[in-house]
């Protein structure tokens, strides 16, 4: 059976990495346009989960367990992959517990991407361990019951290390940059940027914060709720109690 067999829905996790110098701005990467998601839309460091991604190796190479919810900690990890594979950005300790201010080689992100080297395994080399605690819960969405593929992804913040470089994989990502949450909804309303409707609404949400430390302290406290938009017309509608407002979202938009 297909991964993506009506009614199979994957795990997977997104990561809004946040920093506020020189100001407050997210990294979001650009997806290539032959991806078959989400083509060529700007979008946050993300995607489904793997296999190695639940290896029982990382209670050896991981910290922060006891921050790890419902979530699982395998998506936690999923969270932290995707940020090193499609910007090179690793939120992981060295053996003092200072964040690790390395660069990831090109070559070897390129390895992890396309499975012909474990992530677990450049962890283990580098003497590092993730941080699992490093990501706050921010929000939670279900791919609507029209789409052919569907994906049960969770939305992590995280204050990005300021010392790492964010530098795209050219693969899946073709670009990444910095950006402020009202610039980026900004170029989406003017059409000169795609934004799907999961990467807009978070990023109206985050929007509503002024800094890294109120955005994560914000989603530490707001109730989670998860998003699973339905057809109601010529619509997407939203629950209105999850934190977006009342929201519609035309599906000619999609």
């Amino acid at each position: 059976m297909s991964e993506f067999s009506p009614g199979n829905i994957r795990p997977a996790a997104t990561i809004l990495l946040l920093r506020d110098a020189p100001s407050f701005e997210v990294l979001m990467v650009k997806r290539h346009h032959q991806i078959d998601f989400a083509a060529g839309a700007l979008v946050f460091p993300g995607g489904k989960s793997h296999g190695g991604d639940d290896d029982p190796r990382w209670r050896d190479l991981a910290t922060g367990w006891d921050a790890v919810g419902d979530d699982g900690a395998s998506l936690r990890i999923a969270a932290i992959r995707e940020a090193y594979e499609e910007a090179g950005v690793l939120l992981a300790r060295d053996p003092s517990g200072t964040f690790y201010e390395g660069e990831a080689a090109v070559e070897v992100r390129a390895a992890v991407a396309e499975d012909r080297v474990p992530f677990i395994s450049v962890v283990e080399e580098l003497g590092l361990k993730l941080d699992l605690a490093a990501l706050t819960i921010f929000a939670r969405w279900i791919t609507p019951k029209l789409m052919p593929k569907r994906f049960d992804t969770w939305f992590y913040a995280a204050h990005a290390p300021g010392a790492q470089q964010a530098i795209c994989d050219g693969h899946e990502a073709v670009d990444a940059e910095w950006i402020a949450p009202a610039v980026a909804l900004d170029m989406a309303a003017a059409g000169t940027r795609k934004v799907i409707f999961p990467t807009r609404m978070n990023l109206q949400l985050l929007a509503e914060s002024i800094s890294p430390h109120d955005a994560i302290a914000r989603a530490a406290s707001r109730p989670l709720v998860t998003v699973e938009p339905w057809v109601d017309g010529q619509a997407l509608r939203i629950q209105p109690d999850a934190g977006y407002g009342d929201v519609t979202e035309p599906l000619s938009a999609l």
